[in-house]
């Protein structure tokens, strides 16, 4: 007789070829409509999952762990970071936590790489002039952005993204700065011919455009404060592809707005899907709807990997992918 299949409850839609598979191996109840699942529908899930596959929206915090039901082993988170989750409640309650590292660094690396070269030069203005029907013709002196080539690129988080930014950005001719936990190996230094700075309040104040590509964690929440916003030079542009909260937004869209920076591209926001009324008015400034892992082929691998944490995990073995509170 076939061994029951364990019940996954999955918040949101997925790639249809994942949810079939889901629906192959597990007893899945897939989110067809997708609408984000409120507090109570979480709760309800919760309680009677023995699998649940949230998603970075879906916010599975102390209280909510607290009423997850006898049956619930396992997280699966569907997405990279798990600052949605607290870990540490769902590990003191007995329940594993998964999520899906290294799948999306090539298509942040890339969205990032996009931002980088749309800021400094004014590709999303030359869009709207031209939709506009401003445009009257060449000239010397309009439109004038600033060359990549021979710049500063200071890149907060020397993780896989932050590197395979780097790689990009020096095929452009950028110096690669970077600021990290920890300095990263020799040879990864010497590949990038980066330069380490220990102090970030020092790397800022000598950047040219500075990307940020670390996760959110409490240790990186406003990690570039108001102080450290106003060490920035006039002239510089800030990137964000990694998580809203790692900036303080407010701080960034008033320097913004006053000129006290150049421009920024920002793909995340503090308060998601409210986005700063400042921002949305700032010309600027590049504004995307979290879209930098937004591939066809990243969330089929995301799907992909969820799926081998929890078959790995329902056979009784580790789960590759198992995120251990010591390690955040």
């Amino acid at each position: 007789m076939p061994a029951k299949k364990p019940l996954v409850i999955v918040t949101r839609k997925l790639p249809e070829a994942v949810e079939t598979r889901m629906r192959e191996l597990f007893d899945a109840r897939l989110n067809l409509d997708d609408k984000p699942m409120t507090q109570a529908a979480l709760a309800e899930a919760i309680a009677s999952a023995e699998v649940l596959v949230p998603t970075i929206t879906d916010r599975i915090d102390a209280a909510l762990i607290a009423k997850a039901g006898p049956n619930l082993k396992l997280i699966a988170n569907f997405g990279a970071g798990v600052d949605n989750i607290d870990v540490a409640a769902a590990t003191d309650k007995g329940i594993a936590v998964t999520n899906t590292p290294g799948v999306l660094t090539e298509d942040t690396a890339d969205m990032t790489m996009a931002l980088i070269l749309a800021v400094p030069r004014r590709l999303v203005e030359g869009v709207s002039a031209m939709q506009e029907e401003k445009f009257t013709g060449w000239a010397p002196s309009w439109m004038l952005g600033n060359r990549l080539q021979g710049k500063r690129l200071g890149i907060v988080g020397m993780g896989r993204i932050g590197q395979a930014v780097a790689r990009r950005a020096k095929a452009f001719g950028l110096q690669i700065h970077y600021h990290n936990r920890k300095q990263v190996a020799p040879e990864v230094e010497q590949e990038l011919e980066a330069t380490y700075w220990d102090s970030l309040d020092q790397m800022l104040a000598r950047m040219d455009i500075v990307s940020v590509n670390c996760p959110h964690t409490p240790a990186t929440f406003h990690l570039l404060s108001a102080r450290r916003l106003k060490l920035m030079k006039p002239s510089a542009y800030i990137v964000n592809t990694a998580r809203g909260e790692v900036i303080d937004e407010n701080c960034l869209a008033l320097m913004l707005e006053k000129g006290e920076l150049s421009g920024a591209g920002l793909d995340v926001f503090e308060n998601e899907p409210a986005v700063n009324p400042k921002l949305l008015r700032a010309k600027n400034v590049v504004l995307l709807p979290h879209m930098g892992s937004a591939t066809i082929e990243g969330r089929v691998d995301m799907g992909e990997k969820v799926i081998v944490n929890i078959k790995t995990f329902v056979d009784g073995h580790a789960p590759p992918d198992r995120v251990i509170p010591a390690m955040l």
